[in-house]
């Protein structure tokens, strides 16, 4: 039975690196938020043949709905609305103005501890926090920098002694704060930077120095006008030893925003998108901060001047407190899978409203969305922008375990890093994509800034580059996968090597039944139904998509094999030598985890019109998925030349079919109100012209005034 024609069976259950919950714990998790589901969404009061919006809208909201709800209702509220048309300095003006509202609408405490005025809650946070884009992605992320960033590096990296010193003052935005790691010279390679902190045990204080230029901290949030403080992370120097990478509070202005002394910067001025935030420059010339303003969790040191930590190792010291600082990727998952629902909204109801080039009635032009072509940019992206729903709602799960407790062993840290580090790649390039082809579709209308587009496309542009840009992401990834080579390659013959990469594959993937191979090179009997019914169930999607991780992995690993034996620079120079195939790698493991959370997703979908469109959906992303790498699976003989076409036939000819019907249903599902989407073209304005244009030539027809065309029917 295939799971596209008939009610999709419950999906197989899932672990490994993304979640490390027992079956039962999870199953139970799963439980309330499907009861939650339920009890907001009235399911079984639907149509057994329609999509339940409400229901699924609920479960889209996930865990966290009523602090995604709660943030929504906020946003409604214009003050917080972008105004087109600003200046840089006026936007700025405003949005720092929007950050003190949220501060008087308690909007933005949630992840703080209870004691200060928060919630400890860390799942909620990020959850409204993203919401923030549907206001202004400039207030997001200037919101991001100051208790995001700023905020949480003083929570997550200091101790109790600096949460009650700091910690009030920046949640009220009494003191707006920077934070200054990345460097001119060193973006992503944060362990290179060039800022030092030499501790001075004669004066009991750390001197903070930029040694030479592109040690200057830069494209920093509230460095150029704002801030009054920073948390700079600097290389820790004692007793003449470099202990790495620490971070320490430093006050970098006056109450009249003159730069305290040794403390210099400049604006990094107008840039493509984001311009309510005042992103900047920071230098320091010895400025000496006291000993106990070094942020000192994970590394202390006394008043002679030794350095102890609770980490031995420097290196999982480093990853330990930049892991700390994960919920900026986790955050920036979500916002970019949050922006194309609105772009996918607007277009698919333009799309559903806007009438272009007559057909078969020729009174009536054709919809847009009734052309194939137009199903065929717009319902691959949905479905892609259901499948990061999904994955980043297991993201953010993840998050809160570890960051309140429940999940905070290393393995659990790590995993959540991992998971973080892929997902996030693959939702803001989709968000660019998804965007720019949703601007496309809608032609000259899209192109209206009124219509959002093309601010929200610039406004998101550097979400692909800052917390970490995403090929140096998918890098990391790949090293997790092949973290345990080392050790096993040296004396290991193929076959262990191949049997090596499953286990560690399997687990990355989110199942750990084990890999199974799958053979699809096969006789083929001439019938694209029954060539297409081989691979399109649930099983075999699976088998295709975990295979070729499998595989890419296994082969890297081979080439590999001796790096363990060579010189520091001849292993580096053959790591060099594959790393695109190992970042392709990181991409496909990455797009296998949507695959699962999709495909885990339809396991607690109850009701069968929405369970079964949600299936068409799910195997929409997955089919697309396996076209878009038709080039690999033909190569290394997993699919045949005919079921190759067949694929793509399948997906034309029936799913885009099947699920045309539907699409405004699953984008009413996202459940964004008019002031949330702000855009003309999807809230009445393209239907209103449409209906003018018709009522129009209808009288005119039925007046019996219309003109006669030059090139009348022949007559009989």
């Amino acid at each position: 039975m295939s799971v596209i024609d008939e009610p999709a069976t419950e999906a197989l259950p899932a672990g490994g690196a993304a979640d490390t919950k027992s079956a039962s714990d999870k199953a139970a998790a799963e439980k309330a938020k499907h009861d939650k589901a339920d009890k907001h969404g009235k399911t079984g009061t639907v149509d057994a043949g329609r999509i339940d919006t409400v229901w699924l809208g609920e479960y889209l909201l996930g865990k966290w709905a009523d602090d995604r709800r709660t943030s929504r209702e906020q946003l409604k509220d214009e003050r917080y609305h972008r105004i087109d048309g600003l200046t840089m300095a006026d936007h700025r003006e405003r949005t720092l103005g929007q950050l003190h509202q949220l501060v008087a609408d308690k909007a933005v405490h949630r992840a703080f501890p209870k004691h200060l005025g928060g919630e400890d809650n860390h799942g909620g946070n990020i959850a409204a926090f993203e919401e923030l884009l549907l206001a202004d992605p400039s207030l997001q992320i200037k919101s991001g920098v100051q208790w995001g960033l700023f905020g949480a590096a003083i929570l997550h990296l200091g101790t109790e002694r600096h949460h009650d010193a700091y910690l009030p003052s920046a949640m009220s935005l009494e003191i707006p704060g920077a934070f200054a790691m990345t460097e001119t010279g060193h973006g992503s390679d944060v362990a290179s930077i060039g800022t030092t902190a030499t501790y001075d045990p004669e004066t009991q204080e750390f001197v903070i120095h930029t040694p030479f230029r592109a040690a200057w901290k830069d494209y920093l949030g509230n460095a150029a006008k704002d801030g009054r403080a920073a948390v700079v992370f600097a290389k820790l120097i004692t007793q003449g030893v470099d202990h790495g990478v620490h971070a320490f509070y430093v006050p970098i202005r006056d109450a009249d925003g003159a730069f305290l002394p040794g403390v210099g910067g400049e604006d990094d001025g107008l840039k493509g998108g984001l311009n309510g935030i005042d992103n900047g420059r920071l230098h320091f010339d010895h400025v000496r901060i006291p000993r106990l303003d070094l942020l000192d969790r994970y590394g202390q040191v006394a008043e002679d001047g030794s350095y102890t930590s609770p980490i031995a190792s420097p290196g999982r010291r480093f990853f330990t407190m930049l892991g700390t600082l994960v919920q900026g990727r986790v955050s920036l998952d979500g916002s970019s899978t949050l922006a194309s629902k609105v772009g996918l909204t607007i277009a698919l109801r333009y799309a559903s409203e806007r009438r272009q080039f007559a057909g078969a009635d020729a009174e009536n032009e054709v919809v847009l969305l009734d052309y194939q072509r137009h199903q065929r940019r717009l319902l691959p992206r949905l479905a892609e922008t259901y499948a990061m729903s999904f994955a980043h709602e297991r993201l953010l799960e993840k998050f809160d375990s570890v960051f309140s407790g429940k999940g905070d062993t290393d393995e659990d840290r790590q995993d959540l890093e991992t998971l973080a580090a892929a997902l996030k790649p693959l939702s803001t390039w989709a968000g660019l994509d998804i965007l720019q082809e949703c601007r496309e579709a809608c032609g000259g209308a899209g192109f209206l800034a009124e219509n959002r587009f093309t601010q929200l496309r610039a406004d998101l542009d550097v979400y692909v580059t800052f917390e970490g840009d995403n090929n140096v992401l998918l890098q990391l990834v790949a090293k997790r996968l092949l973290g345990d080579y080392a050790a096993k390659l040296s004396k290991a013959d193929a076959g262990d090597i191949a049997g090596f990469v499953a286990g560690q594959v399997g687990d990355a993937a989110l199942n750990r039944s084990g890999l199974r191979k799958v053979a699809q090179a096969v006789a083929d009997f001439g019938s694209t139904a029954r060539s297409v019914g081989m691979v399109r169930d649930e099983a075999s999607q699976r088998q295709l998509l975990t295979d070729r991780v499998h595989t890419m992995v296994g082969e890297v690993a081979l080439r590999l094999r001796g790096a363990s034996k060579l010189s520091a620079e001849a292993a580096a120079e053959l790591f060099n030598a594959n790393q695109d195939e190992l970042i392709q790698a990181a991409r496909a493991h990455a797009e296998l985890l949507q695959w699962e959370s999709f495909t885990d997703a339809l396991g607690w979908v109850e009701h069968p019109g929405t369970k079964q469109k949600l299936t068409w959906l799910r195997d929409l992303f997955g089919f697309t998925l396996i076209e878009k790498h038709l080039a690999w699976y033909l190569m290394h003989g997993r699919l045949s030349a005919f079921r190759a076409q067949a694929i793509t036939d399948y997906i034309d000819d029936r799913l885009l079919p099947r699920l045309r019907p539907h699409a405004l249903d699953l984008v009413e599902a996202f459940q964004l109100a008019p002031e949330h989407l702000r855009a003309p073209i999807a809230t009445g304005a393209e239907a209103a012209r449409q209906d003018e244009a018709r009522d129009y030539y209808a009288a005119l027809r039925a007046s019996g005034e219309a003109p006669t065309p030059e090139k009348s029917p022949k007559k009989r």
